[in-house]
């Protein structure tokens, strides 16, 4: 049979049928890396010093810390989407595709979660 005409192959958005949110998630979060990393900049240099106190300090307010979450967490999601593309294009083997994902969503969530444990260490300990 026939393989349909070019706008019934837009709408099917490919074989896996999701490759659009894939690649608006992937600009979404390259977007808040810009934001947060432009905050990230402005702040540290608005900074009196970079001594571990006064970064400490600064860190145990509430919004640095949260935004610092935000930046951990958006920093390994994008990393994440990013090499997923990456071992989807180029391991054909089914199964070492499929090892390869579970071990990068290991990586990304533990590096995720050890980010945010530490941004937390700090935050919840008032700049002792």
């Amino acid at each position: 049979m026939g393989k349909g005409t070019g706008i019934g192959k837009v709408r099917g958005l490919g074989p896996a049928h999701h490759g659009a949110h894939h690649w608006l998630l992937q600009r979404f979060t390259a977007v808040g890396n810009l934001v947060l990393m432009t905050w990230l900049g402005v702040s540290i240099v608005m900074l009196p010093d970079l001594g571990f106190e006064t970064v400490s300090k600064w860190l145990a307010a509430p919004i640095p810390a949260t935004a610092m979450v935000l930046l951990v967490v958006s920093t390994f999601w994008h990393a994440r989407l990013g090499l997923q593309v990456l071992i989807e294009d180029y391991v054909h083997d089914t199964g070492s595709k499929f090892g390869t994902l579970v071990l990068l969503n290991l990586a990304a969530i533990g590096g995720a979660a050890f980010g945010i444990f530490a941004v937390a260490r700090l935050a919840l300990s008032g700049a002792a």
